[in-house]
C-alpha cells in the first residue's frame, strides 16, 4: 500500500514533536511493508531533521510560481539589529503592497479564499499523480490545505499532535473567523482522527463524522537497569527542560524566575535547557539579567535527548499548553521526577499529581514542588521508579500496532 504522509509547514528543518512524530509513522509504516512519501508545501529548502528509512521521499511541492495574495509578512523577534532593519523593511513594503490591494475594493477575506484555492488546486494536482491508497495529515492545517474544494476516492486521517480545539479556534491565539470556519468544515473530509487521549475526544468539533481512535505518542524506553539513580551523591545535580525555545508556549522565562529565586539556597543545582527556537536570544539575556550564566545553560539541540536525561536530577516543564509531550514522557521514561501545570493539557495526563511528580496551580506552587523535590532524594527516587513504569505502556512497538489495526479498520 502507498502510504502520502502530508505535513504542510515546517517539516523540513523541523526538530519540533510533530516532525519527529511524522518521521515516527512513516518509519513505522515502511516496517510495516507500505511505500511511504512525505509532502509538504512551504517556501524554504532544507531536509528532514529526524533519520526517515533510505526508501522514503520526501517532497516539497512549493511553486513560486502560484499566486498569492496579498504579500505575507511578519515581526522579527530576535536581537540581531540588522535582521530587525532588514524585516522592517520587509514588513512595510509589503504592507504598502497589500494596501494598494485594499484599496481596489477587494476584502481580506478574497485573499484568504484565494490563496487557499491556489494551494489546494497545487496539492490535487500533486496527489493524483502520485496516487496514494492512504493520505494521513499530520495538522489539520495540512488537512484544510489538500482538501479545500477538493475530493479524493482515498481514506483521509488526521494524526492530531495537541487537542483538538486548539486546532480550530482562537483559543491558543488569534484566528479569523473564516478560518476557524473553515478548519472546522474540513474535518467532513475525514474518514479517521487519531486523538492521543481520550479526554481530547471531547473537544472534537460536531463537523467530524468519522472513525477516532486513541493513540498516544510513542516514547523511546530506557532499561530498567538504565535509569536515573537518586541514591548517589554528586558534585553538582541537574534540573533539565527539554523543549522549543518558546516562551509564549513551553514559559522557560517561569522556569528561569523560580531558578532565580532558589539559586542561593542550592549552590549545588544548576538548570540545563535544550532545544532552539525564536527566543533564544530573549531567554539568554533574561539569563545574564539574573547574572546567573554559570548556573543556567543554554545547550542547544540536542540529537539524543535521552543521554541527556540520563545525567538530570529533575525535569521541569511548565508549559501553557501541550499534546502529547515527547520531552516529557522520554524524562519520565528515564526515571526523572517531573513537574508541570495542572491545567496544561498533556501534562496533567502523563504526570501523576504525587506520584510521580508534582502538578502545582501556580508559579509559587511550583517553586514549593521543586524545592520539595531537591531537598528530598528518597522522593526523587520513589518518583523516578514510578514514572519509569509508568511509560511502558506508551513503547514504539506497542504504538505501531495500534496504527496498524487503525489502519487496516479503515482501508477494508
Amino acid at each position: 500500500m502507498k502510504i502520502l504522509i502530508v505535513q504542510v509547514k515546517h517539516f523540513l528543518n523541523g526538530s519540533g514533536g510533530t516532525e519527529k512524530i511524522c518521521s515516527f509513522l512513516a518509519n513505522g509504516f515502511v516496517e510495516m511493508q507500505h511505500q511511504v512519501e512525505i509532502a509538504t508545501n512551504e517556501n524554504i529548502s532544507g531536509k528532514a531533521i529526524f533519520p526517515l528509512h533510505d526508501s522514503i521521499k520526501v517532497t516539497n511541492i512549493y511553486d513560486s510560481a502560484i499566486r498569492q495574495k496579498p504579500i505575507p509578512y511578519f515581526n522579527y523577534k530576535g536581537k540581531n539589529p540588522f535582521l530587525w532593519i532588514k524585516y522592517k523593511l520587509k514588513k512595510k513594503y509589503s504592507k504598502f503592497l497589500n494596501r494598494l490591494l485594499y484599496e481596489k475594493g477587494i476584502q481580506e477575506d478574497e485573499f484568504y479564499e484565494f490563496n487557499l484555492r491556489q494551494k489546494s488546486i497545487a496539492w490535487k494536482k500533486y496527489i493524483d499523480t502520485v496516487k496514494p491508497d492512504l493520505i494521513v495529515t499530520m495538522t489539520i492545517g495540512s488537512l484544510l490545505e489538500i482538501s479545500y474544494q477538493n475530493n479524493y476516492n482515498v481514506p483521509i486521517v488526521d494524526s492530531v499532535n495537541g487537542r483538538p480545539d486548539h486546532d480550530f479556534t482562537d483559543v491558543l491565539w488569534y484566528r479569523s473567523e473564516i478560518d476557524m470556519h473553515s478548519l472546522k468544515q474540513s474535518y467532513e473530509k475525514l474518514d479517521g482522527i487519531q486523538i492521543l487521549f481520550n479526554s481530547f475526544k471531547t473537544f472534537l468539533p460536531d463537523t467530524f463524522k468519522g472513525k477516532c481512535v486513541t493513540i498516544a505518542n510513542p516514547i523511546q524506553q530506557v532499561e530498567s537497569d538504565d535509569i536515573v539513580n537518586h541514591k548517589i551523591t554528586k558534585k553538582r545535580y541537574k534540573i533539565c527542560n527539554i523543549g522549543s525555545l518558546v516562551m509564549s508556549h513551553k514559559q522557560q522565562n517561569i522556569t528561569i524566575e523560580i531558578f532565580t529565586e532558589i539559586a542561593g539556597k542550592y549552590p549545588d543545582w544548576d538548570l540545563y535547557f535544550w532545544g532552539v527556537g525564536q527566543d533564544y536570544e530573549i531567554i539568554k539575556d533574561k539569563i545574564e539579567e539574573a547574572k546567573l550564566e554559570h548556573r543556567i545553560f543554554l545547550k542547544g539541540f540536542t540529537e539524543n535527548p535521552l543521554e541527556e536525561l540520563k545525567k538530570s536530577d529533575i525535569f521541569i516543564f511548565p508549559s501553557r499548553h501541550e499534546g502529547f509531550p515527547l520531552a516529557l514522557g522520554e524524562a519520565l521514561s528515564a526515571g526523572l521526577p517531573s513537574l508541570g501545570f495542572k491545567n496544561c493539557p498533556g501534562v496533567n495526563e502523563l504526570i501523576e499529581h504525587e506520584k510521580n511528580g508534582f502538578l502545582a496551580n501556580d508559579q509559587s506552587e511550583l517553586k514549593n514542588y521543586l524545592e520539595k523535590l531537591i531537598q528530598d532524594d528518597e522522593l526523587r527516587q520513589q518518583f523516578g521508579e514510578n514514572a519509569h513504569l509508568a511509560m511502558k505502556k506508551y513503547a514504539p512497538k506497542t504504538v505501531l500496532k495500534q496504527w496498524e489495526a487503525f489502519i487496516n479498520d479503515l482501508i477494508r
